[in-house]
Formats: C-alpha cells, sequence, structure tokens
C-alpha cells in the first residue's frame, strides 16, 4: 500500500509514519500545498496513493482545500468511487462543523487526535486497505 501522510505537526507526521510504514510505502507532507504536490506526481508517475491520513488545520492550505482539490482531480479523471483516494481526515478540533464538512467534501473516515492506532487499524480495515 501507498500511503500520504499530511500532518504539520512534527511530533504527529513522526508518530503516523512510524505507524503506517508496518503498512507499506509512506511519504508525508509538512503542509496543504506539498499534499497536492504529492499526489499530483503520484498520478503523474502512475503510482497513485493507496491512502492519504490528512490534518485539517494545516499551514498554507488546510485540508478541507487539500480534500476538494483531490475528489475535484478525481472527478475530472472519471475514477470511479471505488477507486478513488480514500482519506482519513484527523485533527484535534472539536468542531463538529468541520468534520460535517470533510463528509460533504468527500471524505472516507474521520479520526480524532491523539490518534488510536486501533481505531485506524478498523477504519483501514472497513476501507478494504488492510484485512
Amino acid at each position: 500500500m501507498k500511503i500520504l501522510i499530511a500532518e504539520d505537526d512534527r511530533i504527529s507526521r513522526n508518530f503516523l509514519q512510524k505507524f503506517m510504514q508496518t503498512y507499506g510505502e509512506v511519504d508525508v507532507a509538512v503542509d496543504g500545498m506539498e499534499a497536492v504536490d504529492l499526489y499530483m506526481d503520484s498520478i503523474k508517475n502512475n503510482s497513485p496513493y493507496d491512502l492519504l491520513c490528512l490534518d485539517i488545520m494545516m499551514p498554507k492550505v488546510d485540508g478541507l482545500k487539500v480534500l476538494k482539490v483531490i475528489r475535484q482531480l478525481e472527478r475530472q479523471k472519471n475514477v470511479a468511487d471505488e477507486d478513488h483516494l480514500k482519506i482519513i481526515m484527523m485533527t484535534a478540533l472539536a468542531d463538529v462543523g468541520y468534520v460535517d464538512e470533510a463528509f460533504r467534501q468527500g471524505c472516507d473516515a474521520y479520526a480524532s487526535k491523539p490518534v488510536d492506532t486501533d481505531k485506524v487499524e478498523n477504519v483501514m480495515r472497513n476501507l478494504g486497505l488492510i484485512e
């Protein structure tokens, strides 16, 4: 599995990277702009990501905008719903409005911080990414 982690907090990013490395190849982005760039490079190189762990609150471009851009690009390329990039939104925010907006924009799941690895594994299993 190919995984992209978009997280501006170094400690959270390192924790997620170490955890996710047991499931596949992991790339990291420190802000939303870098996440979009890495996503677009992966498509251009015919090596798309299977999973994006996406923080909502990031500098330059926030996670909701990243989510929106990725879903728009997938629609432009006529990517089938079952083949779209699986996106788990991650945030320490307790604001239900952000979570609702993330689901409206097309995220597949939500995980609150600090990240509970058992819950993330469960989500990955439900999304068909792991057995």
